[in-house]
């Protein structure tokens, strides 16, 4: 699954910006020194936008093409900001023949945002993965820690009403 870039535009803070030229000077030196300050700058912005792969390529003195590769090849790494509610949605083989394609289509529709976003409030993040572990609860989604099994596209909206109205 290609990982998508954010729509939603970039607002770091100056402390951000100093936290990750800071990272990047105790790394500058390294071999391999892009993987350790991408982890460092997720830590910081929690996740990756292209203005922030930008600093790092500058800063390191490397290509903004390589600092891409590794932000997209890693799983680890995400270009969109997570929600304040993240929701992953299973499409493993047990979930997905079970319907959890359906569910993930519901909760796009509901959200109006597609897997690998974010909605412009921050209140919701989309994500779809290959396997959660619950296999004897498929379909299974989990929003945040809490994890929901068995489910069907009609019990989305209220379950998504729940964390509208927290």
């Amino acid at each position: 699954m290609q990982k998508k870039i954010s729509s939603i535009p970039f607002q770091g803070t100056p402390e951000q910006e100093a936290k990750l030229k800071e990272a990047i000077a105790n790394h500058r030196d390294d071999p391999g020194a892009v993987m350790p300050v991408l982890q460092e700058a997720q830590e910081i912005y929690g996740y990756l936008p292209l203005e922030v792969q930008t600093m790092i390529a500058d800063g390191l003195n490397v290509p903004l093409d390589e600092v891409f590769g590794v932000s997209t090849f890693y799983s680890q790494f995400a270009l969109s900001p997570k929600g304040k509610y993240h929701i992953s949605v299973c499409l493993g083989t047990a979930c997905y023949v079970k319907g959890s394609g359906d569910v993930l289509n519901k909760l796009s529709e509901e959200l109006g945002i597609e897997a690998e976003e974010c909605s412009v409030d921050g209140q919701f993040s989309l994500t779809a993965c290959r396997c959660i572990g619950a296999c004897g609860l498929a379909p299974v989604i989990t929003i945040n820690d809490d994890v929901y099994g068995r489910l069907t596209t009609d019990e989305v909206p209220g379950i998504l009403k729940r964390y509208k109205e927290a």
